[in-house]
């Protein structure tokens, strides 16, 4: 049988509705939820407006439902794919990835794989956007697929510095990232995420400014001289520092590409404004 093969993320991959259009992806909205109101992520409401209401309200977020995967899964079925690979947010930090394998293992008349990227944001964008690029270039089978997604894991580094502890702590995202004592010191801990997908503490720095500065200079240590990269620069009302940080790996010779862009309002609602964080992918 002829493999038809669809692509699907969720809405904290952070990636645009041009860059969904183009490369054929479907992505499924977390939501983000009000005391009266709810919005889906991306789709009905922006990160400004989660920044403007932050004073009056700091709201909660939840993943997709199972119906709402299912409609998915099941409309694409019916446009005619036989399989799906479905790359969502780290199982660490979200329930969207359980919700999709419960959906997956119940659905019939399409082969689902999801897979758990162990990452968020541009992380897990790079490796919706690498798993497309393979179905594109029909040359791979749905297993085969599978499994250089997973391998491409292991060449996507992330790191990020937010603004203040209190949103992660508020959200429960707070992962083995110490605070208060670190909070009190002004100390601004550079946060990546570990094997078991959840936040953790990379390194410590005392200030805003030398906290960015180091985040840079621990990425560019990753970065080795014969091979290619892209880099994403992401932020949360942080866009001024975030530009400064592009031009930077902008001046390195083994940077093809750099991207900036904003992170999804449901991540708004956990690290707050101030944000910034960098994804480093290794190139094929």
């Amino acid at each position: 049988m002829e493999e038809k093969i669809a692509i699907v993320t969720d809405s904290t991959s952070d990636l645009r509705k041009d860059e969904l259009n183009k490369y054929g992806i479907h992505s499924i909205p977390l939501k983000v939820i009000y005391k009266d109101r709810q919005y889906h992520d991306r789709v009905d409401i922006t990160p400004s407006e989660v920044y403007g209401n932050m004073e009056r309200e700091v709201p909660t977020t939840s993943m997709p439902s199972p119906q709402e995967i299912d409609d998915v899964y099941s409309q694409l079925r019916d446009e005619g794919y036989t399989h799906i690979i479905s790359v969502h947010i780290s199982a660490g930090l979200s329930a969207t990835y359980g919700n999709c394998r419960m959906v997956a293992d119940q659905i019939e008349g399409i082969e689902v794989e999801v897979i758990d990227s162990q990452m968020l944001s541009k992380g897990l964008g790079r490796l919706a956007l690498y798993a497309a690029d393979l179905v594109s270039a029909e040359q791979y089978s749905f297993n085969e697929i599978v499994k250089k997604v997973e391998a491409k894991k292991d060449k996507i580094e992330t790191l990020f510095v937010v603004e203040t502890l209190k949103f992660l702590k508020k959200g429960g995202r707070i992962g083995k990232v110490s605070g208060t004592i670190a909070e009190l010191l002004n100390i601004k801990p550079i946060i990546s995420i570990d094997e078991d997908g959840e936040y953790y503490t990379y390194d410590k720095i005392r200030g805003r400014s030398r906290s960015l500065k180091k985040m840079f200079e621990i990425m560019k240590s990753k970065i080795k001289e014969k091979k290619r990269y892209i880099v994403d620069v992401v932020h949360a009302a942080a866009e001024e520092e975030a530009e400064k940080l592009r031009d930077k790996f902008n001046e390195l010779p083994t940077i093809e590409e750099t991207f900036l862009g904003e992170i999804s309002p449901v991540m708004v609602v956990h690290t707050g404004p101030g944000l910034i964080g960098l994804v480093l992918t290794e190139l094929d």
